[in-house]
């Protein structure tokens, strides 16, 4: 039998990185080798949207970023009921091109 070493990983965060970005809008593209996800924050009212973040990142990753987020809302709803996607906030839900 193999002995299998754990690796540990040590994460360092920045302090502007550590307190966010708000956004209610992501923008997400792809091509054969890449996936890339704009981040925006659409201010009320505004005619213009700005980009806070681009994630540019490979279809792997991309999928474990899906599935991540979708076991988060899962124990999310389970805890504090089911999202609800019907509303005013939610017109701009289907932009991502291809």
């Amino acid at each position: 039998m193999e002995n299998e070493q754990e690796m540990k990983l040590e994460i360092q965060m920045s302090d502007d990185v550590a307190s966010g970005q708000y956004i209610n809008m992501a923008v997400v593209n792809h091509n054969e080798s890449e996936f890339v996800i704009d981040c925006i924050y659409i201010q009320p009212q505004a005619a213009k949207a700005r980009v806070h973040s681009r994630l540019i990142t490979s279809p792997h990753h991309a999928k474990r970023l899906l599935l991540a987020l979708q076991n988060n809302i899962d124990r999310y709803e389970q805890t504090h009921g089911a999202i609800d996607l019907i509303g005013a906030d939610n017109q701009l839900m289907n932009q991502s091109k291809h």
